[in-house]
């Protein structure tokens, strides 16, 4: 079955926090607290944005429904993370520009 748009981001944004979790906060297995609850923020805005299925990506979104605190811990996760992906997981890169295209 065909993951959602949501679904898709959320594995996204797990893969990004657990690959700076791993490097920056050097954990082996799971996430650090501060991280576990960073991505429970993310995946809590994702199951309720208000555009669903149809959102634009969070960068692009005219809408910043992140708490000011939490922005800024996302921002530094993906700055560090995103580039990082295209080593160890190109997939996700892609399938990223793919969707930023597509979701202007």
């Amino acid at each position: 079955m065909k993951k959602s748009r949501i679904e898709k981001q959320k594995e996204s944004i797990e893969f990004m926090i657990d690959l700076y979790c791993r490097k920056k906060h050097k954990t082996k297995e799971a996430l650090c607290d501060e991280c576990r609850e960073l991505l429970q923020y993310a995946n809590f805005r994702l199951d309720h944005c208000r555009f669903g299925e149809n959102k634009p990506n969070c960068g692009s979104c005219k809408i910043h429904c992140y708490k000011k605190e939490m922005r800024g811990k996302i921002v530094e996760v993906m700055k560090f993370s995103g580039p990082r992906s295209l080593i160890y997981n190109p997939k996700i890169v892609f399938e990223h520009l793919v969707d930023k295209l597509k979701y202007k």
